[in-house]
C-alpha cells in the first residue's frame, strides 16, 4: 500500500456507505487479493518473523486473527506456533471464500464478522492480533477495545503509521498537528469531508497510526512493545515513530500480576 494511501480521521458523513465500499472493494478483488497485498510493510518476511518472535515468548494455547482476509495470517500462526489453536474473523465472505478453497484455510477455523463486535467471551483467546486492518475502519479504537476484550495474554497490531509517512517536514507537521488537535480538522479539509481515500491497490483508507491506539492498550496492558514494520532506520531518537511508516505495537499482560 502507498505510504499517502491513509488519510482521514474517522469522520465520514456516512460511514455505512464507507463500509460498503470497502467490502464492494475486497469483493471485486478477491481472487487476487494475495498478490495485490503481498510484502507490504504490514505483512512482509520481516514483520511476520518479529510477530512470530513476540508469540515464541508469549507462548500462546490460542490466537485469534482479526480481519483475517484469506487467511495467509491463519496459515502463518499454525505454522509458526504448531501447538496453539489457531482462529480468524473476517467480515467480507469472497474473502473468507478464498481463504477455505484456495488456500486451503480450515472451514472452522475462519468465522464472519466485525471487529466491532466480535463473537466470543472476555478473555477467551491468549493473544489477538490484526495486519493492516486498523487503517480500514473509521473508528479503529472500537476494534482494538474488542480486541483487548477478549485477550488474555496479549494483543499485537501491524498497521500502517502515518507519522512515518511523507518528508521529514510533512512527518513533524502531522506530528505536531495531532499533539494540538488539529488533526481531525486538516484531515477533514484534505478529504472534502469525507474522513478517506479510495486507491486501486488499498481501497478505502482512512489516516491510521498505530500511535493512535497506544493510550488504550497502554492502560490494559502491563508491558507495551513498539518496533517498526518493514524497513525503517533509526535516524533520529523519535524511532519508531518518525522514521517508519508502519509499525508493531504489542500489548502484553503478566498473568503473575494482580491486575
Amino acid at each position: 500500500m502507498k505510504a499517502e494511501a491513509f488519510s482521514g480521521a474517522g469522520m465520514s458523513s456516512n460511514p455505512n456507505r464507507a463500509i460498503q465500499i470497502q467490502r464492494e472493494y475486497y469483493t471485486a478483488t478477491a481472487s487476487h487479493y494475495d498478490a495485490m497485498h503481498a510484502n507490504e510493510g504490514d505483512d512482509d518476511d520481516r514483520s511476520v518473523r518479529l510477530v512470530s518472535a513476540l508469540l515464541h515468548m508469549i507462548q500462546p494455547r490460542t490466537i485469534l486473527d482479526v480481519g483475517a482476509g484469506t487467511g495467509r495470517g491463519i496459515l502463518r500462526f499454525r505454522e509458526n506456533v504448531p501447538n496453539a489453536s489457531v482462529r480468524g474473523i473476517e467480515p467480507v465472505a469472497a474473502l473468507i471464500r478464498q481463504a477455505v478453497g484456495k488456500n486451503g484455510v480450515p472451514k472452522d477455523a475462519i468465522v464472519q464478522g466485525s471487529g466491532e463486535a466480535l463473537p466470543f467471551s472476555s478473555g477467551s483467546f491468549d493473544v489477538v492480533c490484526s495486519f493492516a486492518l486498523l487503517h480500514h475502519v473509521p473508528n479503529p479504537n472500537l476494534v482494538v477495545r474488542e480486541m483487548l476484550r477478549v485477550a488474555s495474554k496479549a494483543v499485537i497490531v501491524v498497521d500502517g503509521n502515518r507519522f512515518g509517512q511523507g518528508r521529514v517536514a510533512t512527518r513533524w507537521l502531522k506530528l505536531l498537528l495531532y499533539k494540538t488537535r488539529l488533526w481531525g480538522l486538516a484531515d477533514y479539509l484534505k478529504t472534502y469531508g469525507k474522513g478517506y481515500l479510495l486507491t486501486p491497490g488499498d481501497g478505502l483508507a482512512y489516516s491510521y497510526s498505530v500511535y493512535d491506539s497506544f493510550d488504550c492498550m497502554a492502560e490494559w496492558a502491563d508491558e507495551l512493545i513498539v518496533m517498526p514494520a518493514g524497513s525503517g532506520r533509526p535516524t533520529t531518537w523519535f524511532h519508531p515513530l518518525l522514521t517508519a511508516s508502519h509499525a508493531i505495537i504489542c500489548a502484553m499482560k503478566d498473568p503473575g500480576l494482580d491486575v
